[in-house]
């Protein structure tokens, strides 16, 4: 697996993309395929504002339900509200339209997050492909 190069990655398998101060955020292809078939996912409410490395929501799947962690600190502006309908979508086009929110980033709080060959190489490492 390729994965984007205009994103930024955490090792708990988010990424994030970046556009100025709004850090669009989604889990990684490989966290997506850990995970199975998704079914719900719940994630936090406009407004709310993320700790780095802290809970920000929750996938179910057929085989689990697992956290997800803000890779950055900051107030969520939006929500992917296509992923109440179509919870799929995160397995479909994990990278795209499975996005799951958009926050007003903290300075500086995107730092030490890895480059995607970074990432690649984390995985790797991990022995994850």
């Amino acid at each position: 697996m390729s994965y984007p190069q205009d994103r930024r990655y955490a090792k708990s398998h988010e990424w994030v993309l970046l556009d100025g101060s709004t850090a669009t955020i989604g889990i990684t292809s490989y966290a997506q395929e850990q995970l199975g078939d998704v079914v719900f996912v719940e994630l936090p409410a406009v407004g709310s504002t993320l700790e780095r490395d802290g809970a920000m929501g929750n996938i179910e799947s057929v085989k689990a339900v697992s956290e997800v962690f803000a890779p950055v600190a900051g107030e969520v502006v939006e929500v992917n509200g296509a992923l109440e309908g179509r919870p799929e979508l995160l397995n479909t086009d994990p990278h795209g339209e499975g996005w799951l929110v958009r926050v007003k980033m903290a300075p500086g709080s995107d730092a030490g997050l890895l480059t995607a060959a970074e990432y690649e190489a984390f995985l790797a490492e991990e022995g994850a492909h």
